[in-house]
C-alpha cells in the first residue's frame, strides 16, 4: 500500500484504503453467527479483519505523508499532530459509543445483535471519507516526483539506500507504539483486571484520559516547530522511560478514580510528545518518490511486532503471576526509543519534504 501511494498518488491510496474498512465493517456487521452458518462465520470475520488490517496499514503510510506534504513548512508539525487527532478521536468515539451501548443495552441484547452497531456505524463514517478523499487534491511533492524519470515506490531503493532511516523508524515506532498501548487499549482491561475498577468506571475513565490525549497533540506539535522534533522525542522517551513503571504500580494499588486519571495522564502526556509528530518525523526523513513506503513498511512491522503484541504479552505476564516483567519490557523499549532519537538528526532542519 505504500509503494501503491508512491506510484499511483497520496489521494488514490488513501480512497482506495478508506474503501476496503468500509467493506470489512460491513461484512463483520452483517455476516451471520456460528449457531447459523457454523465455521464459515469465524472465516468471513477472519478474512474481513485482514481485510481491515490491509486499509489500516495502507492508511497510515498515505495520510502520514499526505498530512506532512500539505503542511507548510513553518507550522508542519502543529498541522501534522491532526493525524493522531484524529486517530484518537476515532478511538474515543469508539469509547462513547460502547458506553452509550453498555447503558442503553442489556448484556444478552449486546451479545445478541448490539455488538454490530459501531461496525456499522464505522461502515456509514467510511462512505463518508471516502465522498472527501475523492474530492482531495493531489500534494505538489507527489506531482512533482510523477513527473520525474526516477523509479517510485521500490523496496529494493528503499532498503539500498536509506537503511538508516529505515531502522531509524521501525526503533521510534517500536518504542511508540508499545507505549500508546500500553496507555490506551490495555489500559482499559488493566483497570479493571488488575486495578479492579468496575467495567463502567474503566471506560469512562480511559475516555477522560483520551480527551487530555487528543488535546496535547496539537500543543506538542506546536512546541516540535519551535524547540524542534528531536528535543521533543528525547524528552517523550525519556518520560516513558522513567514513569511507566510507577504510573502502573500506582494504578494498580488505587482505589481513587482521580488518582489514577491523573497518573495515566502524566503516562500519556509524555507520550504525546511522539504522538504528535510521529507523521512528520518519518515523512521528513525521505524523498517524495519513496515517502509513503518508506514511512509505511518500516512503521507495519514495528507496529506489527511490538505495540500490537503489547495486549497478549502483557496478559501473558499476568498470568505468569509477574506483571510488572511487562512495566519493565515497555520501559526498556521506551529507553531504545530514546537513543534511537538520540543518533538521529532533527528533521525540523534537515527535512526532505522541500516544498512549502
Amino acid at each position: 500500500m505504500g509503494a501503491y501511494a508512491d506510484r499511483a498518488g497520496r489521494k488514490a491510496a488513501l480512497t482506495l484504503s478508506v474503501a476496503m474498512m468500509c467493506a470489512g465493517s460491513l461484512i463483520i456487521a452483517a455476516t451471520p453467527g456460528a449457531a447459523r452458518i457454523g465455521v464459515a462465520a469465524p472465516v468471513i470475520l477472519l478474512l474481513a479483519r485482514i481485510f481491515q488490517g490491509l486499509s489500516l496499514g495502507g492508511e497510515y503510510g498515505a495520510s502520514a505523508t499526505y498530512m506532512s506534504e500539505m503542511a507548510g513548512r513553518a507550522h508542519r508539525g502543529l498541522w501534522s499532530s491532526v493525524h493522531y487527532v484524529t486517530l484518537i478521536g476515532g478511538q474515543l468515539l469508539a469509547l462513547t459509543v460502547l458506553i452509550v451501548l453498555q447503558r442503553g443495552l442489556s448484556a444478552a441484547t449486546m451479545a445478541a445483535w448490539g455488538w454490530r452497531v459501531p461496525f456499522i456505524i464505522g461502515a456509514a463514517l467510511a462512505v463518508v471519507a471516502f465522498w472527501l478523499r475523492r474530492r482531495m487534491e493531489e500534494s505538489e511533492s507527489f506531482t512533482l516526483a510523477r513527473s520525474s524519470s526516477g523509479e517510485r515506490g521500490s523496496v529494493r531503493l528503499l532498503l539500498r539506500n536509506y537503511p538508516r532511516e529505515t531502522w531509524t523508524i521501525f526503533g521510534l515506532t517500536a518504542a511508540g507504539s508499545m507505549i500508546f498501548y500500553v496507555y490506551t487499549t490495555y489500559m482499559q482491561k488493566f483497570l479493571t483486571n488488575t486495578a479492579g475498577f468496575s467495567k463502567g468506571e474503566a471506560t469512562a475513565l480511559s475516555a477522560a484520559t483520551l480527551v487530555a490525549f487528543m488535546v496535547s497533540q496539537p500543543l506538542c506539535g506546536w512546541a516540535s516547530d519551535v524547540i524542534g522534533r528531536k528535543a521533543l522525542l528525547l524528552m517523550s522517551f525519556a518520560g516513558g522511560a522513567l514513569v511507566t513503571w510507577p504510573v502502573m504500580t500506582r494504578v494498580a494499588a488505587t482505589g481513587s478514580l482521580w488518582t489514577a486519571f491523573l497518573l495515566i495522564l502524566v503516562g500519556v502526556l509524555f507520550e504525546s510528545g511522539y504522538t504528535s509528530i510521529s507523521a512528520v518525523v518519518k515523512a521528513e526523513l525521505f524523498p517524495a518518490s519513496l515517502r509513503s513506503l518508506g514511512v509505511a513498511l518500516p512503521y507495519a512491522m514495528a507496529n506489527a511486532l511490538f505495540g500490537g503484541t503489547a495486549e497478549y504479552l502483557a496478559l501473558w505476564f499476568k498470568s505468569a503471576g509477574a506483571e510488572r516483567g511487562f512495566y519493565v519490557y515497555a520501559s526498556a523499549l521506551s529507553a531504545v526509543g530514546f537513543l534511537v532519537a538520540l543518533t538521529m538528526r532533527d528533521t525540523r532542519r534537515h527535512s526532505r519534504i522541500l516544498e512549502d
